[in-house]
């Protein structure tokens, strides 16, 4: 530690020569000149180490007690600099480097947001943009709880945000807000109908009277648990049967065939690349775009735009707000040419298929087929596929519930 102190404040080696260079010693330990490394050359001289600053001033007592004092060596900071006295351009530069620090670290370089899963960090960063909160932006002019506070107003999403200043770096820590379990509204009456024909596989009845039985065939439309419930007096009471409105609730799965149909052209417009391209460079510095071209006009009447961006990255995957980009214009001519059938095919039953999920959603496709037919220059697919799913869906009534009757 006490080299690394003095190599900061610096220190000179100092050759004294004379009579008694002793007395030279006991006049700088009283006159209280720091030195070590005392060193005896020989008769009459001696060599010793001082701070920087008192360099001068052992030079002078030296005189007093007719010794002659030379410097043989410096070393430290102050010697380092020292030898730039004269270079300006580097001072200006040196003390220019001093004051972008100072000033840079008040600014806000980066913004990492922390905590979100469902909620996408675009639209967090998006609006903590719009609030103040970006690259570029003056730290100690924010106000994070406030900021935090606008913020959660934006998104109903998030329950709760902390923003903290590290320097340069923003920490954006989220908690998203536990979504409200559905309430089911018990006063309000209706039947559980089917959505989509099918054979019934399984039936479970929380409220209301079951219609079928495993095993039937149902079409859309029928009511598979009705809310109207019949109530059977006791026996032999002589009773009419009473009736209950409830809300009907359960859950009816059936095996079920669904049939979808998509078309394609079989001749398209494709591009044609002529080979014509120009590139455009530019840079994005804290949020802002600085444009490397004059010329903001495209000389081509269709073309394809390609960009590419290089981001600083530091070597722990910290993203900085600084890019260079390259935009690429590619020019092409637009003709008519025939589509691959079976590419074409394949393509509209991929996409068939993924709206045969959508459709059944949580349910289970246990076999699909396709058919493709080729008719006036038009592609169409067929699919059918056979399912297990859930059919039942509710229906609130539109008519006031039935009365009670009761006999004598």
């Amino acid at each position: 530690m006490q080299k690394l102190i003095n190599f900061l404040r610096g220190s000179v080696r100092l050759e004294i020569t004379g009579a008694f260079p002793e007395r030279f010693l006991n006049l700088c330990a009283q006159r209280g000149v720091l030195f070590w490394g005392v060193e005896w050359r020989e008769a009459g001289v001696l060599r010793i180490t001082v701070a920087h600053r008192d360099a001068a001033r052992a030079e002078a007592l030296g005189e007093r007690v007719l010794c002659q004092v030379a410097r043989l060596s410096r070393r430290g900071v102050p010697s380092f600099l020292w030898r730039f006295r004269k270079r300006y351009a580097f001072l200006a530069g040196f003390a220019g480097s001093l004051l972008a620090v100072c000033i840079l670290s008040s600014f806000i370089l980066t913004v990492d947001v922390q905590g979100n899963e469902t909620v996408s960090t675009a639209q967090i960063l998006s609006e903590l943009r719009r609030q103040g909160v970006r690259p570029g932006a003056y730290g100690p002019a924010i106000d994070e709880r406030e900021a935090a506070n606008r913020v959660l107003l934006q998104l109903p999403s998030l329950s709760w945000m902390a923003i903290n200043l590290h320097g340069t770096r923003a920490e954006v820590l989220v908690r998203e807000a536990v979504p409200k379990p559905e309430v089911v509204d018990e006063r309000r009456l209706g039947d559980i109908v089917a959505e989509a024909p099918g054979i019934l596989t399984h039936l479970e009845v929380e409220s209301g009277q079951a219609m079928f039985q495993e095993g039937d065939t149902v079409v859309a439309g029928e009511v598979l648990i009705s809310g109207t419930v019949r109530m059977d007096p006791p026996e032999y009471s002589g009773r009419e049967p009473s009736w209950l409105e409830v809300r009907a609730m359960g859950r009816v799965y059936a095996r079920t065939w669904r049939i979808l149909t998509a078309e394609i052209p079989l001749e398209g417009m494709v591009k044609d690349y002529t080979g014509e391209a120009e590139h455009r460079w530019f840079v994005n510095l804290l949020g802002r775009r600085v444009n490397f071209y004059r010329n903001g006009g495209i000389s081509f009447a269709k073309y394809d735009k390609i960009s590419e961006v290089w981001t600083l990255t530091l070597p722990g995957g910290q993203r900085l707000p600084l890019a260079l980009g390259r935009e690429t214009l590619r020019a092409y001519e637009t003709g008519g040419a025939e589509l691959d059938a079976a590419a074409a095919q394949t393509l509209l039953e991929q996409r068939l298929e993924e709206a045969l999920l959508a459709q059944v959603g949580d349910g289970q496709v246990v076999r699909t087929d396709c058919a493709a037919v080729r008719r006036d220059g038009m592609l169409t697919v067929t699919l059918t596929a056979e399912c297990r799913e859930e059919i039942g869906t509710f229906v609130p009534r539109s008519t006031p519930p039935l009365t009670n009757e009761k006999g004598p």
